[in-house]
């Protein structure tokens, strides 16, 4: 007959090999996931995906985005508040920037890591370059004359979006006059109320209606 002693020591050793079994693991990582909102880009769209983490832990998630030769971002930290991150870009895909094909968002997080792929393929889609949005916000702070602004748009943007009737140059580009309310239009446009499209739509018409109009000598060289 077991005496107290012994079904104390039985009792604690079921305890023991019980807590095994049932207690988390404190020492496991937490898990990582992307879930992308598509698989398939293309041009002027902008990426989304969401990371989905098991727990908080105070960590950023560091991500970085490749392409299939290998060639990638920076480390892009993302701070990790919720269980569930979503992370936009701010930036479309260019052709000048982004070439054809298969990419790879690698996530790491506390340890644990994830990658997501994604494919961008080819469209007729035509956007403005992200680099007139400083140049457009230099305008609209009266740092540049409406010549520069109107050069820049010769230059960077498509003419299928955008047609300026004429090449500018130093002998002209002080001949280009655009009414001060034109810049609500700008405004609009940086602020994301209204798209490429409907830019280029306003400056064709302004152009086409000589609200932005061009000096006497410029418009003879048309």
């Amino acid at each position: 007959m077991k005496t107290n002693a012994q079904w104390s020591l039985i009792l604690t050793s079921i305890l023991a090999l019980s807590l095994t079994f049932f207690l988390p693991d404190i020492s496991a990582e937490p898990s990582v996931v992307i879930t992308m909102e598509k698989t398939t880009y293309s041009y002027c769209e902008k990426l989304f995906y969401t990371i989905q983490v098991s727990e908080i832990t105070g960590d950023p998630a560091i991500i970085h985005i490749r392409d299939e030769a290998g060639k990638g971002s920076s480390a892009i930290p993302i701070p990790i508040t919720e269980l569930q991150t979503p992370v936009p870009s701010l930036i479309a895909f260019e052709k000048e920037i982004f070439p054809l094909g298969k990419y790879f968002i690698d996530v790491k997080y506390s340890g644990s890591q994830a990658t997501a792929e994604f494919n961008l393929i080819d469209s007729d889609s035509i956007c403005i370059p992200e680099l007139i949005k400083p140049i457009m916000a230099n305008w609209l702070s009266g740092n540049i004359s409406d010549g520069f602004l109107i050069d820049a748009f010769e230059k960077y943007i498509d003419k299928k979006l955008i047609n300026i009737p004429i090449e500018i140059n130093e002998n002209n580009v002080y001949d280009v006059s655009i009414p001060y309310w034109v810049k609500n239009i700008g405004y609009w446009w940086i602020e994301g109320k209204i798209s490429d499209e409907d830019l280029g739509n306003a400056v064709n018409y302004l152009i086409g209606k000589k609200i932005i109009s061009f000096s006497a000598d410029t418009i003879d060289e048309i």
